[in-house]
């Protein structure tokens, strides 16, 4: 059994490396050649629309093997995906944890990086909200200096009437 590659594990293909019969060597060729199959096989299911009945099915198989766990239940293929769940969970099974727990099912192999998570994440006002001194200050921002609050809908309709009458 090789340990999954980062890459194999980002594409939800973990399971294909827990199941290979090469030596554990990062970077070998055969990783390197197996990570571009998988690579090409992937982005040939999943772009454009399914028009067969086998490109709808691949699909499928594809989702379930990214992520086995919520397939276990499935009454064609459930055996299988519990097969494999049992596989990635085991690889996920942490020692130094108390009571050798492991990782909760819904954890990913690897997490994900998100700019947009990472900024919200030190959004300073999480926990408190800025004061009212503060909204004015960054409403001031934006709105590029101007110090009059923005129209009301009753303001902009009556405008617009003015400009109508005109």
């Amino acid at each position: 059994m090789s340990l999954p590659r980062r890459a194999m594990e980002q594409m939800g293909f973990s399971v294909c490396c827990l199941l290979c019969d090469a030596p554990d060597v990062a970077g070998s060729n055969r990783c390197k050649e197996c990570i571009k199959g998988h690579t090409r096989a992937r982005d040939r299911l999943t772009s454009g629309k399914a028009r067969t009945k086998a490109h709808r099915l691949a699909r499928e198989l594809v989702t379930m093997l990214a992520d086995p766990f919520s397939y276990i239940d499935d009454d064609t293929h459930g055996k299988w995906m519990q097969t494999y769940s049992e596989m990635v969970r085991e690889h996920q099974h942490e020692p130094e944890k108390a009571g050798g727990e492991r990782r909760s099912r819904s954890q990913r192999l690897s997490r994900k990086t998100s700019l947009i998570r990472d900024v919200a994440n030190k959004n300073k006002w999480v926990e408190n909200p800025p004061d009212e001194t503060q909204m004015e200050e960054m409403r001031e921002i934006l709105r590029d200096g101007d110090a009059k609050p923005p129209m009301t809908w009753d303001d902009l309709i009556a405008e617009i009437e003015d400009m109508l009458e005109d």
